[in-house]
């Protein structure tokens, strides 16, 4: 399994930018594919972006295609997420996890970290 730790959250204003950073542990972070997910005040966790272990394959949510993008670094063993023209719907506590490598939008394991919060006034 994978533990991972968030940061790079914070109060932005519409339009800005954020990057987000997930830090993991475990020397086999490179063969899985990984992804970020968000749970904005009282809504279902949801998927944001994914990113398969070569870094080469991305798939990202509508909400967000264009806006956000992830990339890994294997030998840091960290997943970035790189967020532009923000929105006030995009506030949300942001979370990442390994992701099942035939639905990129499905988390893998059940346990998460403790998120980042990511807050975009208008």
């Amino acid at each position: 399994q994978v533990q991972v730790v968030e940061s790079g959250g914070g109060l932005v204003q519409a339009g800005g930018s954020l990057r987000l950073s997930c830090a993991a542990s475990g020397r086999t972070f490179s063969n899985y594919a990984m992804g970020w997910f968000r749970r904005a005040p009282g809504k279902e966790r949801e998927f944001v972006a994914a990113i398969r272990w070569s870094g080469r394959t991305t798939s990202y949510a509508d909400s967000v295609k264009g806006r956000f993008t992830i990339s890994r670094d294997n030998a840091k063993n960290t997943v970035d997420l790189q967020m532009n023209s923000l929105k006030p719907e995009d506030t949300a506590v942001y979370y990442c996890n390994a992701v099942n490598t035939l639905q990129l939008s499905s988390p893998l394991f059940n346990s998460w970290g403790q998120g980042t919060q990511v807050t975009v006034s208008s």
